[in-house]
């Protein structure tokens, strides 16, 4: 069956960084953008970040832009946020999302980060 596995969540300081990552499985990996998405208490979700089905093309959410980057590695299924000089207001449940045109979606269950000191 269809699994979207995240990790790498934690607690840290702000100014630290952390890698996120997101496991598939279930489904032809390579045919599907992939995204990252966040949700803080309180709040909707809210998309990160999103790469192209072979990793040619990024974008990035304004918040975050020239701190995180998302990265694909097509032959282990696997779907990366780097996230550098973390602050506080990135504190959330962050989720990975498997998308394929028109309308088939996956989401993991997500993986929580807390920027604190």
């Amino acid at each position: 069956q269809v699994q979207l596995v995240e990790s790498g969540g934690a607690l840290v300081q702000p100014g630290g960084s952390l890698r996120l990552s997101c496991a598939a499985s279930g489904f032809t990996f390579s045919n599907y953008r992939m995204s990252w998405y966040r949700q803080a208490p309180g709040e909707e979700r809210e998309l990160v970040a999103t790469i192209s089905r072979f990793g040619s093309s990024t974008s990035y959410a304004d918040s975050v832009k020239g701190r995180f980057t998302i990265s694909r590695d097509n032959a282990k299924n696997l779907v990366y946020l780097q996230m550098n000089s973390l602050k506080p207001e990135d504190t959330a449940m962050y989720y990975c999302k498997a998308s394929l045109a028109p309308v088939t979606n996956y989401w993991g269950q997500g993986t929580q980060v807390t920027v604190s000191s």
